[in-house]
């Protein structure tokens, strides 16, 4: 997995459109501005905008061997495996703290809209969604073990599934939202 350290490339991913392109990749593998296009509901162009931004911090490039002639513009992770962040390092860089910020507020946003979604029935019939919350009592290895199996099993899947978007109309790019976390304090309720 790609580890970085510099607040310019969190401020890059912060904006939810190059998330989502960033997730459609990681989900589907190699990707052309027109599929991301159709699968994100945005203007080609737009998409084309966005993957170029992304390419611009290093974490999108051509994969000139997927496409079909020297023409057609298919791109890539950088790293298959994602992107993930050395917080500390940032947050000691310039502009660590406010990237950080701007990202924070934009993922409690997308988490809130996640749930939102997720627990607002669907005008779709069919399409699974869920919300599941379980306790479990773990020391910090245990909980480090679970988020390893965890991730096992979700990239199990996602090598089953990669190389299908626009082959199966009858697939979705599904979110898979966890948290593993010492059970927080309600917070204080407002009079």
């Amino acid at each position: 997995m790609a580890m970085y350290d510099d607040p310019r490339v969190l401020r890059a991913i912060a904006h939810p459109t190059r998330n989502r392109i960033l997730s459609e990749l990681f989900a589907a593998g190699p990707l052309r501005a027109a599929d991301i296009s159709r699968l994100i509901d945005v203007p080609a162009n737009q998409a084309s905008f966005h993957l170029r931004q992304l390419a611009k911090y290093g974490l999108v490039e051509e994969a000139p061997d997927e496409g079909r002639d020297k023409r057609d513009r298919v791109w890539r992770l950088v790293d298959p495996d994602g992107v993930s962040f050395r917080t500390k390092e940032m947050l000691e860089r310039p502009g660590g703290k406010a990237a950080y910020a701007v990202f924070q507020r934009n993922a409690v946003a997308w988490g809130h809209h996640l749930v939102d979604r997720a627990l607002t029935p669907d005008p779709e019939p069919g399409r699974h969604k869920s919300v599941s919350e379980w306790a479990l009592r773990l020391t910090p290895e245990e909980s480090q073990e679970l988020l390893g199996e965890i991730g096992e099993v979700v990239e199990r899947w996602r090598g089953r599934t990669q190389g299908t978007a626009g082959t199966d109309d009858a697939r979705a790019t599904y979110s898979i939202y966890q948290l593993i976390q010492p059970y927080p304090e309600p917070e204080e309720a407002e009079d």
